[in-house]
């Protein structure tokens, strides 16, 4: 099997590497090396990038028979060859803070909401922790949250070693080990114990910090969003630059901008209720022009705005007529059939027939329909063709 450097050093940016085989994972050819610094997916942690004798290592995977395959992006070297390797850095120092910082929050989320880790997925753009607890209410996932970050203040050593049988067996494992030989465990200071094959920090103050953005329902669990290390440095500086330019254009300070925003927020409610009302008096007095313009049982009408129809519609209907109205809109011909008390007008049948002779769509019930009809329809003719 492939020694993995990365037990013993997860600062490790480079080695030679001795091609072992040519080989295949998921239909794609790997070479197998006799040592490798790289990480393979596992543990919820994503895998290594970086480069094997010049070509773009983009994928490492472990089988089942503890083989790990390395997925270049090119010609793979001879078997037997030497060649120099190189990790993604970058890469591997986020994976380094996310991974330990989810060792750190899985504790806290124990000590500060009695909610433990069923899994935990690090991904490319997000990470989430699952807990056998829903729901966690906020101000303990805020303690949590804190409890993790006085962690990472304390600077304390995080130490990653293959423990004798009878040393594990003493040790206050989080959970249990998922093998049943060879276990490696990562201890934070004195505050976290658990087993784990990952790449961690060396110490927790080399996290950063952690961050939890915020917390959901997932089948019977509690799915917990969280971001650490130079991913959250990353995101605080979105959210400082959007604060910065939602400041600017109100023109006040960044303090000032959520009652700026409520300010808005009132105004906006005061101007829908002035809209609401000014197309109440327009369709009251519309309501009154076609009614005194219609000598017959029903109004036939086609309107401005797609916003008059609904209250249009109910004066017209509650004055004693059958409604049938008609709006151009970009997306084509917006139209609301409507009948009233006692009339025998089927809505619905009217209006699949006209959506049949014209190409549009709508539905709906002998009282009441709505749909679309293609654009620049003449609606009085198309009404009288339908009921031809």
């Amino acid at each position: 099997m492939t020694e993995r450097l990365y037990h013993a050093d997860a600062f490790l940016r480079s080695f030679r590497a001795r091609v072992t085989a040519h080989a295949e994972h998921g239909g794609r050819s790997s070479v197998v090396l006799a040592a490798t610094g790289f990480y393979p997916e596992a543990g919820g942690q994503m895998a290594d990038r970086g480069s094997l004798g010049g070509v773009a290592v983009i994928d490492v995977q472990a089988d089942d028979a503890g083989v790990i395959h390395h997925v270049l992006d090119g010609a793979a070297p001879p078997v037997g060859a030497e060649v120099d390797a190189a990790i993604d850095w970058a890469r591997r120092r986020v994976h380094m803070a996310l991974h330990t910082g989810q060792h750190l929050l899985s504790r806290a989320l124990i000590e500060a909401a009695t909610a433990e880790t069923v899994s935990a997925r690090l991904g490319e753009t997000g990470c989430t922790i699952d807990v056998a607890r829903d729901p966690v209410p906020e101000r303990e996932l805020a303690a949590a949250e804190a409890l993790a970050n006085s962690v990472i203040d304390d600077d304390v050593a995080v130490r990653a070693w293959f423990p004798e049988p009878a040393e594990l067996a003493g040790l206050p494992l989080r959970r249990e080990p998922k093998v049943a030989s060879e276990v490696r465990v990562v201890a934070i200071g004195d505050f976290d114990v658990s087993p784990c094959g990952g790449t961690h920090c060396a110490r927790s103050a080399q996290i950063g910090s952690i961050r939890v953005l915020g917390a959901e329902r997932y089948k019977g669990l509690t799915r917990i969003h969280f971001t650490a290390g130079a991913r959250a440095r990353g995101l605080l500086g979105e959210h400082s630059e959007t604060l910065a330019r939602l400041a600017r254009e109100l023109t006040c300070s960044t303090a000032d901008v959520p009652g700026a925003i409520d300010k808005l927020r009132r105004a906006l409610s005061d101007s829908r209720a002035d809209a609401a009302a000014v197309r109440d008096q327009l369709a009251a007095a519309l309501a009154d022009t076609l009614v005194a313009g219609s000598t017959g049982a029903e109004v036939i009408a086609t309107l401005p705005d797609a916003a008059l129809l609904r209250p249009l519609a109910a004066r017209l209907s509650a004055a004693g007529k059958d409604v049938l109205l008609a709006v151009a809109t970009p997306e084509g011909t917006q139209v609301l059939l409507s009948r009233t008390a006692g009339s025998s007008l089927d809505c619905g049948a009217l209006l699949r027939r006209l959506a049949q002779a014209t190409g549009g769509r709508g539905g709906g019930k002998a009282e009441h329909a709505e749909g679309r009809l293609p654009a620049a329809i003449d609606w009085p003719a198309a009404v009288a063709a339908a009921r031809a």
